[in-house]
């Protein structure tokens, strides 16, 4: 007998919904950083075992929006809760039960599965707490689980297994996400410069492939303000030069990755833009 089924990950920004799929996967098909908005797209990430195959959709953090993009995310995010046979809504232990939490719980069905992630960086109260709060949402089960260092994730895919219908694979047994790969190169860049920039400018920054012509890879950082663009570059292009290193160290040995950075005024508030970007 073969379960199969999706399963899609809801929750605020920044709970840790990437960092809980690689960590399941055993391999990274999401970039992950402590910014708001690090994901802006669904991403599918198989986990193929002899009596299952789950595939587990990961979504951008629903949020407050404060630009035409915000509400496009929070679209996307929604979008899927409908769409698959278990939602997870997933909580920071580390962070307090607030309005935006209720918010996202209110929308997940009743026998959704709620994880409290990040027990690994919250006190023995901040956990009692959440757990109490997350007990009062009156979901179908509750796993404490770190993202980060694996514990209570195997309980966590034990229990999602046991629920799902029984049926075919969906995917090949070797296909771990649906990511593109000239996807994933800008996606790697974009990461890099999350871990790199400050404050606004994260939410301003867009990366695409623009040519892909084997090991050549052009990719465009595009920015909204011309003041952006330098903070980008870095003095003297550092870094630039920093960013371009540390995703070639991720690429196949050999890769000529090319960043070119452009200015494109206000496009998070431009539906067009956006749809050029694959939001």
């Amino acid at each position: 007998m073969t379960r199969s089924g999706f399963v899609t990950f809801v929750g605020r920004p920044n709970v840790g919904k990437s960092t809980l799929l690689n960590k399941i996967l055993g391999t990274k098909v999401a970039i992950t950083s402590d910014k708001p908005q690090t994901t802006r797209n669904r991403i599918m990430g198989v986990l193929t075992r002899p009596d299952s195959q789950v595939v587990f959709v990961d979504t951008p953090g629903i949020h407050k929006p404060r630009t035409a993009l915000g509400t496009r995310l929070n679209q996307t995010a929604q979008g899927t809760i409908g769409d698959v046979d278990i939602v997870c809504f997933v909580l920071d232990a580390a962070q307090p039960f607030g309005r935006g939490d209720q918010w996202v719980a209110d929308l997940v069905p009743k026998d959704s599965i709620c994880i409290v992630n990040k027990v690994d960086k919250a006190s023995r109260e901040a956990l009692a707490k959440q757990l109490t709060a997350a007990g009062a949402l009156e979901l179908e089960a509750y796993f404490p689980v770190s993202a980060r260092t694996g514990d209570g994730v195997e309980a966590l895919v034990g229990h999602i297994v046991e629920r799902l219908p029984e049926g075919p694979s969906y995917f090949p047994d070797d296909m771990v996400t649906d990511v593109p790969e000239a996807f994933w190169v800008a996606e790697l860049v974009r990461e890099q410069l999350l871990h790199r920039t400050r404050d606004e400018l994260p939410h301003s920054i867009a990366a695409r492939v623009t040519e892909w012509d084997w090991p050549f890879v052009r990719c465009e950082v595009l920015v909204e303000r011309e003041s952006q663009k330098g903070i980008v570059i870095g003095h003297k292009g550092q870094v630039l030069k920093e960013v371009g290193i540390a995703v070639r160290e991720q690429l196949p040995e050999g890769t000529y990755l090319e960043l070119v950075v452009k200015v494109d005024k206000d496009w998070q508030s431009r539906p067009r833009a956006m749809e050029r970007l694959g939001y």
